[in-house]
């Protein structure tokens, strides 16, 4: 089982997050980030950091503008969502990162081990970005359905958000009209060269890998078809009969046999890695 915890002096508030802690020696750290309307409980991500603690330490956390709040399950912060950039993002994993690296979390002290990042849909977007900017700090990323393109606004969302300073987007799960505020969009604008994941991808340093499902978005198989043309040493894994969440549903109703395709891919390309850095 995994332990809450709470990082209280982050740049954007209080954020709350997960530790699975490996009972054997662990081969390292894995950060795993949620995506778009996604959050740490959602579906599948506490089975997956029970399943990367076989191995590795792991942590989720909720971005500290996700929507959620203290109710764990609840989308109760709608205004910090509708200011939920790219920028406070990036800024809450440096944060995780600074946390796990300075023993601050439930890990305790991990003496040094090699962090890898996990992200999902949007949040494998943000991994490729912090890696881009900081190669240093990261062992690798695996991206799990992953965009590369981080526009996700449609040209009538932009519109209204220029015009009316918001929009709104139906959350097709909860039926809740969640806000998006101008301030969003222009963070994209103002941040448009350092969030171009692939006009920056030939510079990635860290290894990374591209594991997604055959069934997901057709857009998003076309960006990894893009990224992988540009850097043909980033190997791209296809889960058969996967969808964009492998799958798995929210509430949890278990586990599928795609999304144990994308563990077991994921577990091999870490544990591979980490036998690299021992070479």
């Amino acid at each position: 089982m995994g332990i809450e915890f709470q990082l209280t002096q982050t740049p954007n508030g209080i954020l709350r997050g997960t530790a699975f802690h490996c009972p054997r020696e662990a081969l390292g750290v894995v950060i795993v980030c949620h995506g778009y309307k996604g959050f740490k409980d959602w579906g599948f991500f506490p089975y997956l950091g029970e399943r990367l603690s076989e191995k590795f330490h792991a942590i989720t956390f909720n971005f500290t503008h996700n929507g959620i709040g203290e109710n764990l399950l609840e989308f109760t912060e709608l205004e910090r969502f509708a200011r939920n950039t790219y920028s406070r993002e990036l800024t809450d994993l440096a944060a995780v990162l600074e946390a796990v690296r300075n023993g601050q979390t439930p890990l305790g002290p991990t003496g040094g081990q090699p962090a890898f990042l996990v992200g999902h849909s949007r949040g494998a977007g943000v991994c490729l970005i912090h890696a881009l900017d900081h190669p240093a700090d990261t062992s690798g990323v695996i991206s799990w359905n992953g965009i590369t393109n981080v526009d996700l606004f449609s040209d009538q969302e932009k519109a209204e958000m220029k015009q009316t300073g918001r929009t709104h987007i139906l959350n097709g799960r909860t039926k809740q009209r969640m806000p998006l505020d101008v301030e969003i969009l222009e963070d994209l604008e103002r941040n448009a060269e350092r969030f171009d994941i692939l006009g920056r991808i030939r510079g990635l340093v860290p290894p990374a890998v591209l594991i997604q499902g055959e069934k997901d978005g057709a857009h998003l198989r076309r960006g990894s078809s893009e990224l992988t043309k540009l850097r043909p040493d980033i190997p791209w894994r296809q889960v058969p009969g996967g969808n964009h969440t492998f799958g798995a549903v929210h509430p949890f109703q278990g586990t599928t046999p795609p999304l144990e395709e994308a563990i077991r891919l994921t577990l091999e390309w870490l544990e591979n890695q980490t036998q690299n850095r021992r070479r």
